[in-house]
């Protein structure tokens, strides 16, 4: 397929499947300078769906890097007020894409971790994050191929192999892309009834270096793709995704866990992560490379140190399939199972409706600024449902899904 092809065809996708986007919508974009020709195949196709107005952010990791190093402390996780307004205007059925495919994925490897740890604007965070659990926004994230990011994956910038890797994941090799994701989105939905039929009391991790045991809310939910706004504008928000999930007791989490793959955070590598929980609260981080980063993040607030998310994934996943560790969490997230700390969901926890942000934390829902999945799953880890008598369920084994 021609380069130019290849993009237009991508970016209809994204405009169809991950946006959907509506006639007359705002569209706000956020991606490295790297992937102009993406954002410039998007902004067409999301005039053609009938956007009024796409407003175009670009992010140099380069004038990152410099502000890490040289700006003062007091800089770092500042949201300059104009960001804010920016995001506010999307609060009236806007949507928004953000793309990620970091230019150059070791960056940041001298840069000071603790600082690196704290570096997420935290006032912007809170604005986007009310937007997604509010449903005020249809949104999606996806990736363009540099250089760099082929590099960090094959040993060389091989921008065509991840590019095919790319295509693959989501879908754009099948004769007709959209109907396919329509039967995947089917597969996701059946899995998150099978799971809510269950009412299971914790999911169970074990495997080499693992023994976790996640606390699940009795009035909590499972869900798979697609997302549906509040006025009822469906869409998909990651392209590709793979995954069901549920916001866990964030109360409740006992145990040990070891990372399966390696976690690109804030533009730095983290390998070998083994993290300790007591009471649901993460108590230890240990790595091979970039514990310093973990630990900054997860001291941000008090909700970093609890889990928001825990996703399931087995072995018929497209991209856990295509055999490669991307290095990038779009991907690595979608190929095995997978938790986050920081900030949950309260839109799948019936209890909490209604409820004000503040109050969220004492039912077990993590609020946080924060927001980061690690991959803990794959062929050497048993998944199970625990009851609320303790008999265990058989969820994955052999990264076969083992629910009929």
């Amino acid at each position: 397929m021609a380069d130019l092809a290849r993009l237009d065809e991508y970016a209809r996708l994204i405009v169809r499947v991950g946006l959907n986007v509506d006639r007359g919508q705002n569209l706000a974009i956020t991606a490295y300078v790297e992937a102009a020709p993406l954002v410039r195949a998007v902004t067409r196709a999301a005039y053609e769906a009938g956007a009024r107005f796409v407003d175009v952010w670009y992010v140099d990791e380069h004038v990152r890097k410099a502000m890490l190093e040289l700006a003062p402390d007091e800089v770092i996780g500042w949201t300059p007020p104009w960001v804010l307004e920016r995001h506010h205007a999307n609060d009236v059925r806007g949507a928004a894409l953000q793309i990620t495919g970091h230019p150059d994925p070791h960056l940041m490897d001298r840069v000071d971790g603790d600082r690196l740890g704290r570096a997420q604007r935290r006032e912007e965070a809170k604005v986007l994050l009310r937007q997604v659990d509010e449903r005020l926004i249809n949104w999606a994230i996806v990736a363009y191929p540099t250089g760099g990011w082929a590099t960090e994956v094959f040993g060389e910038p091989d921008i065509e192999q991840l590019w095919e890797a790319i295509l693959r994941a989501v879908r754009l090799d099948e004769d007709d892309p959209v109907e396919a994701w329509q039967a995947h989105v089917g597969r996701l939905t059946e899995r998150a009834r099978q799971l809510n039929e269950r009412r299971l009391d914790a999911i169970r991790f074990r495997g080499p270096g693992t023994d976790l045991t996640i606390g699940l809310h009795e009035t909590g939910a499972w869900k798979g793709a697609p997302e549906e706004t509040s006025w009822g504008r469906t869409h998909v928000p990651n392209l590709p995704t793979e995954e069901v999930f549920t916001t866990p007791d964030a109360r409740r989490a006992e145990g040990t866990v070891r990372s399966t793959r390696p976690l690109v955070v804030q533009g730095t590598v983290v390998e070998g992560l083994e993290v300790d929980f007591r009471d649901g609260r993460i108590v230890e981080v240990r790595a091979d490379r970039g514990a310093e980063v973990v630990r900054g993040q997860v001291a941000t607030d008090d909700g970093s140190k609890t889990l928001g998310e825990l996703a399931l994934v087995d072995g018929t996943s497209r991209v856990g399939q295509i055999g490669l560790v991307f290095f990038d969490t779009l991907f690595d997230e979608n190929a095995t199972c997978h938790i986050a700390y920081g900030a949950g969901f309260p839109d799948l926890i019936r209890a909490a409706e209604g409820v004000g942000r503040e109050d969220l934390p004492a039912l077990g829902v993590s609020q946080s600024t924060v927001h980061t999945d690690f991959m803990i799953g794959g062929p050497e880890i048993e998944v199970s449902g625990v009851e609320a008598g303790g008999a265990e369920v058989p969820l994955i084994r052999d990264d076969a899904w083992q629910l009929g």
